[in-house]
């Protein structure tokens, strides 16, 4: 066995119970898993491994909670630049679908790389384009390479233009073949022991591009096998004509009516939705991945994260993809979540709060959103969307998942006064340490488990040839 001791943090944050914040703080973990946390005089005097963070702020690692690593191919493709979501999938379904295995591995590695630098720890990945020989076990391959807690999709599309779908008919699978490897990948990697480092979902695109055939045909296969199901829903208005045209629905009703309102569920976005649909959201059980950056880059709107938290609806947050963030920074994520909000009280009906009171009024003081309250959506909100209980906070029984950030960096200078809340107010900076299951990541603000320069110069090589197939390199 192993053990772990951390000491000696300027403040560490524990999200616990008491959301206790302990000055001079360290934890002690064995073989991953937290049995101690406190002042650091309280904790033993020695362990396999000291690490000692004077001079650091230590969180709880995040927890992205809806990502597409794949899409780290195609950032910044100058045909998707200035487009809303439709326009912006059809510039980019094909490249995908022509991607490789060797491709998938690189853009998980960038990607996943990128996130450890951030503060992340977990990542839950939806892939859904597999008609190119590649599969999800290329991406476990690379999470397992990098070190990162890994939940990852096996999506699906299966409705395509011909049908009435938005993606191309060559981009699209057979949906026994669908249900055949979904069946597989569950059978083969889904590990659903506390602390578990590798887990499958389930996890159909999006209402314009699977049948609802499909849908509840995968909802009834993860119910079977125990494991979650996740889908993009209500992200935009073009989302919501379709199944109002095509089902005669809106998007959370349709929903309703395919058996995709329960406790093992959780969309991605949930921008566009009324309060009917809140409340059904926080009596089912479902959970909200709010991805304010990707809402933003494709103008889809912004998501009613303070109405969610009020209902009790679970909500976490989510990078997206990096072709739709053209980042993987999580941490920065938390602070886009913190600005939006705040943006969202001083709009008018139905975007913002339906009230004449100024923003300055200190009646409305609960309406704002704390860099305490973002940070949470991005640990403890992550955590419970994907129905982990086992991080999110550091505390005894937790996974040993933190990281730590630097206070004597040029960011947080004039700062200090509050070291946590300048972890959002200030640019969030690079971590110094990232450590998943009690090892190291990231050290000294460099990723420790793969070599990176490597990695970038081969991924780079595969994305310009992406880039030339649209026109783009």
């Amino acid at each position: 066995m192993t053990t772990l001791l951390v000491r000696n943090a300027t403040v560490l944050v524990t999200m616990d119970g008491a959301r206790r914040e302990i000055a001079g703080g360290g934890l002690f973990a064995r073989d991953g898993i937290i049995e101690q946390v406190g002042p650091s005089e309280a904790l033993p005097a020695t362990a396999d491994k000291v690490l000692d963070l004077s001079g650091h702020v230590v969180l709880p690692g995040l927890v992205n909670a809806h990502h597409h690593l794949d899409q780290t191919l195609t950032r910044n493709l100058p045909a998707a630049q200035n487009v809303n979501l439709f326009r912006w999938l059809t510039a980019h379904y094909r490249l995908w679908a022509a991607r490789t295995p060797e491709a998938s591995r690189t853009a998980t590695l960038v990607g996943l790389a990128e996130l450890a630098l951030s503060g992340c720890t977990t990542c839950f990945d939806h892939a859904y384009v597999f008609r190119n020989g590649c599969a999800v076990d290329d991406q476990i391959a690379a999470a397992r390479e990098i070190g990162l807690r890994f939940m990852v999709s096996r999506g699906s599309m299966s409705l395509g233009q011909s049908r009435g779908g938005l993606p191309p008919d060559d981009c699209v699978e057979d949906e026994d073949e669908i249900l055949k490897d979904s069946a597989r990948v569950i059978a083969r990697y889904h590990d659903a022991a506390p602390g578990s480092l590798l887990q499958i979902a389930l996890a159909p695109c999006s209402p314009f591009s699977v049948t609802p055939e499909l849908m509840r045909d995968s909802a009834a296969l993860a119910r079977e096998k125990g494991v979650r199901l996740h889908t993009h829903l209500a992200e935009t208005i073009d989302e919501e004509r379709f199944t109002l045209e095509r089902f005669g629905k809106r998007p959370v009703a349709y929903m309703e009516e395919l058996g995709w309102l329960g406790e093992d569920v959780w969309f991605a976005h949930g921008v566009h939705v009324n309060a009917h649909e809140i409340s059904c959201f926080a009596g089912a059980g479902v959970g909200v991945c709010h991805c304010p950056s990707s809402n933003m880059r494709l103008a889809s709107g912004i998501a009613p994260v303070k109405a969610y938290r009020r209902a009790g609806v679970k909500v976490g947050l989510g990078v997206d993809g990096s072709a739709s963030n053209d980042g993987n920074n999580l941490l920065g994520e938390a602070r886009q979540a913190m600005l939006l909000a705040r943006l969202q009280i001083a709009l008018r009906p139905p975007e913002g709060p339906d009230t004449t009171l100024s923003t300055a009024d200190p009646s409305r003081d609960h309406e704002w959103m704390s860099a305490r309250e973002a940070l949470e959506l991005a640990t403890l909100g992550g955590a419970s969307v994907l129905g982990r209980s086992d991080i999110g906070a550091l505390a005894p029984g937790m996974c040993a998942d933190f990281f730590a950030l630097r206070l004597d960096d040029v960011a947080f200078a004039g700062g200090l006064s509050d070291p946590v809340a300048a972890a959002l107010f200030c640019s969030p900076g690079r971590a110094a340490f990232t450590y998943v299951h009690g090892r190291p990541v990231v050290s000294h603000g460099e990723v420790v488990t793969i070599d990176l320069p490597a990695v970038v110069a081969e991924h780079n090589t595969h994305a310009a040839r992406l880039a030339a197939l649209s026109g783009g390199a």
